[in-house]
């Protein structure tokens, strides 16, 4: 099994994660805490939401990469 992340807008256009993006992941939990490690950096090159696939398929999402205060 293959996770990757799916990056757009807050408008939901597709968003270049630049250098933070592109990675497969052999499992959920692995995806998830690279998530949680760079979301901040993604939020900054423009990326407003993700979606989690599975081999290509939609897992969940839109997940928000807004701060919350």
């Amino acid at each position: 099994m293959s996770w990757t992340w799916r990056f757009e807008t807050a408008a939901g256009e597709p968003a270049d994660p630049g250098d933070l993006g592109g990675a497969d992941f052999s499992a959920q939990g692995d995806a998830e805490s690279w998530l949680g490690e760079t979301w901040r950096q993604l939020a900054d090159q423009g990326v407003g939401q993700v979606y989690l696939l599975e081999d290509g398929r939609e897992v969940y999402g839109p997940m928000s990469l807004a701060a919350q205060e």
